[in-house]
């Protein structure tokens, strides 16, 4: 891709051979348009649903239950097969839906590009439609406009572009076609170009398109969304290791019972019968079902915090997030410039408040309010001025730096509207890029008074005189350098600076030469002020072991500001440039994203290098953004988070999170949220697994001493669907447990079931086997009834698990220091579950289905009590554990 804008006008024309007075002939835009094609965005291959449900369809454990289903209904047990293959389906559909929901990212992309262009042809403006401009077209730039293609500015007069969705800029960028640049200026700085989607806010130009289609800025950033492909959450990673182990476990004793069955002498449809039923007992059916409602139900929570998910599993890997990298302008910002500082040639004066609120102080050193002694300043900024502003609303029409001005006007009282009224403009000089002034003519106290403001270094060179608290002196060269050096020290604290000054004319004469022999009256620094609940967020971050990352287009300087305001940048750090980033290799950078916390002057392929870098390092990357340029790095990020009020759809499409008022703060309370799914998920795996290895271990002691199946294969299909997977649920909506960001992330590459679970997992499915078998024992050799036996062991069975699911409300905590009844969905799915239990005992009808016969008073008794054994089980994994 050939760069132009470290050519002059002329050469450009020149490379791309065409007369900028005339365009391009209909037959040499025809020939190109055949030669470069259409001016479009191309999209990746999409997925058919078909492709997509197969992919669901590839996971082991899905693989397993599809066996399962279809020899029990081989074996003419249909009702097991049936459900277990609806389970299958439902959780395909909702894979399939999320899917194809997920990434809509190059749609949006394209409806960017706009929808027509002003084209000079044959001489002639022609409006042709954006896709067929070709290199070479030149074209006709207006405000309001979008650019159609990347181009060469030719010709600028006051010409502002906003290329906030492109590059970060926080203000548009004034262009101008006469600079030519040095080769490795970065997106931000290229002041004689602009590019495909940026809009026209101000001024007019004209220039030459240079690159279309996927060539383009765009087009690079559409590419890059085409190549990233759409990794699995360590979540996912995490339930697909656990389910193949399971799968693995499931078919090895499935091989072991068979072999036992043989060795028995046992009918070989028994010996399948009962592999079915350890099939049904190892694969815990509702696990992915219940994670699922979990992580759904977790979004909604998230709605709680403005924090919108689009994939379910983005609320568990906000949980595990490592690194937060962040955009400023918006996010850590307010994308509200603010007056911080005045200077009136004499004394400076804080400012306080923040973004476009009308309410604060003008105070000197002492903290002395200051009112009048910059009325002179405030008089000027407020009638040069054309921005709009509602103090009620708190809204700005106009550009962000003159609303600065006038909210700042009316924390001194000053009303703009009623200014104007008092001092209608007469005529203006209307804002240049060339000279960076604005001046207005007013009658002021009978006299003609021009107020110019702009560049304090352009009005310093045209002012003779300064202004100090009334007296007028002669600026002398000492006074020059006071106030330049004032000028110095507000750029350093990364304010953006603009000067006042006035003029005492005879004749009103809107021209050039009349911003001459001024009289300077002050300074304004101006910054885009840091939110104040994000420092405390970032604190947070800290005690959570969670490392905050600044990266922005914006200054250096001002992103050093920011972060060093924010305590993102310490100690003697500073914002290392894109340019630098352009100069490292993988593992360079890779260094340099340990130590560096924020990156300044990035360009999109910049974003996406240092999120894989952070990645690289191990750890789990959150990134947000709102522009366009944002939007490879969302998508190559863990969790990519998008601004809901600022952000472009490209961003909005291309994230899996979208904050709804664009705040750090709530990153940080979705962060919360998610290491509480997280825990309560950890919950759900633990308690479905000591469920269903007891259950194992249950068929296999009493195979291995000669004993019936004590359970059959409905009773334990119907365990895990209902008594089993209505207590998980609610287990995943247990509330967040203290100090939950009082400890660091957890490891990534840390399974789900770790050490101290599977250790506790032990425990839990031993003392429900061993409740349960002494249960079927009672039965069987008290009563000497094999059906009173199975039905007592499936009671004690389900009590035992209901009860448990009370101690598994927390993995540290005893169930006797809690507050027992405190979920009330438990408590509705116990009594539910129990419901199920006493209808398929005691209700004639169900006893057929469900293998069971009514109990009496006493084999329920003798049941209830060994219940309790697996719960006093779960308590005693808690003490030898640990926290």
């Amino acid at each position: 891709m050939k760069q132009y804008f470290n050519l002059s006008v002329s050469e450009t024309a020149q490379d791309l051979q065409v007369d900028l007075d005339k365009g391009l002939s209909s037959q040499e835009a025809s020939e190109r348009s055949q030669k470069y094609g259409p001016n479009v965005l191309e999209g990746g291959k999409e997925k058919s649903l078909l492709e997509m449900a197969l992919e669901q369809l590839k996971d082991f454990l899905v693989l397993i239950l599809m066996v399962a289903a279809v020899v029990s209904i081989f074996l003419g047990e249909a009702l097991e097969g049936i459900v277990i293959l609806a389970i299958v389906v439902l959780n395909t559909i909702l894979g399939v839906y999320q899917e194809n929901k997920a990434s809509n990212a190059l749609k949006a992309l394209k409806e960017m590009a706009s929808p027509h262009a002003k084209a000079l042809r044959n001489g002639q403006v022609v409006e042709i439609a954006s896709n067929e401009v070709v290199p070479g077209d030149v074209i006709i730039l207006e405000a309001g406009d979008y650019i159609p293609a990347d181009l060469r500015l030719v010709e600028s007069v006051n010409l502002k572009i906003d290329e906030a969705a492109l590059t970060g800029e926080s203000v548009p960028v004034e262009k101008d076609c006469k600079t030519v640049l040095a080769e490795d200026s970065s997106l931000g700085d290229r002041i004689n170009s602009a590019y495909m989607g940026t809009v026209i806010t101000y001024g007019r130009g004209k220039g030459v398109i240079t690159d279309i289609g996927m060539k383009t800025q765009m087009g690079n950033i559409a590419g890059m969304l085409n190549d990233g492909e759409d990794e699995a959450t360590p979540l996912q990673k995490k339930l697909d290791s656990l389910g193949k182990l399971l799968g693995i476990v499931c078919l090895a004793i499935c091989g072991i019972i068979f072999l036992l069955g043989l060795l028995r002498g046992m009918e070989l449809f028994d010996i399948f019968m009962t592999s079915v039923s350890l099939a049904v007992a190892a694969i815990p059916e509702g696990l992915t079902v219940v994670v699922t409602v979990v992580l759904a139900m977790g979004m909604q929570k998230m709605v709680k915090v403005n924090a919108i998910i689009k994939r379910l599993s983005a609320v568990e890997t906000l949980g595990s997030t490592t690194v937060i990298c962040s955009d400023k302008t918006g996010t850590l910002t307010q994308n509200k410039m603010t007056i911080q500082r005045i200077y009136d040639g004499k004394e400076l004066y804080d400012v306080s408040g923040t973004g476009y609120s009308p309410v604060g102080d003008i105070t000197d050193k002492s903290g002395s309010k200051k009112t009048e002694a910059v009325q002179k300043v405030l008089e000027s900024l407020v009638l040069c001025n054309d921005a709009i502003y509602d103090p009620e609303k708190e809204t700005i029409v106009g550009d962000p730096t003159e609303a600065a001005m006038v909210v700042l006007a009316h924390k001194a009282g000053m009303v703009k509207k009623q200014w104007e009224e008092k001092y209608p403009r007469l005529q203006e000089v209307p804002f240049d890029s060339d000279r960076k002034l604005m001046s207005t003519f007013h009658t002021i106290d009978g006299k003609n008074v021009m107020y110019t403001k702009g560049a304090p270094d352009e009005l310093l060179r045209r002012c003779v005189s300064v202004d100090i608290g009334g007296s007028v002196e002669t600026l002398t060269d000492a006074k020059r350098e006071e106030i330049l050096s004032v000028n110095q020290s507000f750029a350093e604290s990364a304010l953006r600076v603009i000067g006042a000054a006035y003029r005492n004319v005879d004749v009103v004469n809107a021209s050039f030469e009349a911003e001459n022999d001024l009289t300077f009256i002050g300074l304004v620094g101006m910054i885009d002020p840091p939110r104040e609940e994000a420092k405390n967020a970032i604190d947070i971050c800290k005690k959570a072991g969670i490392q905050v990352k600044m990266i922005t287009g914006d200054h250096k300087i001002t992103a050093t500001a920011i972060g060093r305001q924010l305590g993102i940048v310490e100690g003697e750090a500073v914002a290392i440039e894109g340019r630098r980033i352009s100069e490292m290799n993988d593992q360079e950078l890779q260094e340099c994203v340990k130590t560096v916390n924020v990156f300044a002057r990035v360009s999109p392929e910049h974003k996406v290098r240092l999120v894989d870098a952070v990645r690289a390092n191990g750890n789990i990357a959150a990134m947000t953004g709102d522009g366009v340029n944002d939007a490879p790095s969302l998508k190559h990020a863990d969790i990519g988070v998008a601004m809901g009020i600022t952000g472009t759809d490209v961003s909005k499409e291309a994230a899996d999170m979208i904050l709804t008022d664009d705040n750090f703060a709530s990153i940080v309370k979705a962060v919360a949220e998610g290491r509480t799914i997280y825990s309560n998920i950890r919950k759900v795996v633990g308690f479905l697994l000591s469920c269903n290895i007891g259950e194992i271990l249950v068929i296999f002691l009493a195979m291995l001493v000669n004993l019936p199946v004590p359970l059959v294969a409905i009773q334990l299909l119907s365990i895990n669907l209902i008594t089993d997977a209505f207590p998980a649920f609610a287990l995943g909506m247990e509330k967040e447990e203290p100090g939950v960001m009082d400890r660091a992330p957890r490891d990534p590459a840390e399974p789900i079931v770790d050490k101290k679970m599977a250790v506790a997992v032990g425990i839990q499915s031993i003392a429900l086997a061993i409740g349960t078998l002494g249960s079927f024992m009672y039965g069987y050799y008290v009563h000497d009834d094999l059906d009173v036996a199975r039905t007592a062991c499936f009671l004690t069975l389900v009590l035992g698990e209901l009860l448990r699911a009370y101690s598994s409300r927390s993995e540290h905590i005893s169930v006797f220091k809690m507050r027992v009844l405190e979920n009330s969905y438990l408590n509705k799915c116990v009594l539910a579950s129990l419901a199920f239990l006493l209808a398929s005992i005691y209700i004639p009808a169900l006893n057929p289905i469900f293998s069971t016969v009514p109990l009496t008073l006493d084999e329920m008794i003798a049941a209830l009590v060994l219940a309790f054994i697996p719960m006093l089980g779960g308590e005693l994994a808690k003490k030898i554990v640990g926290k």
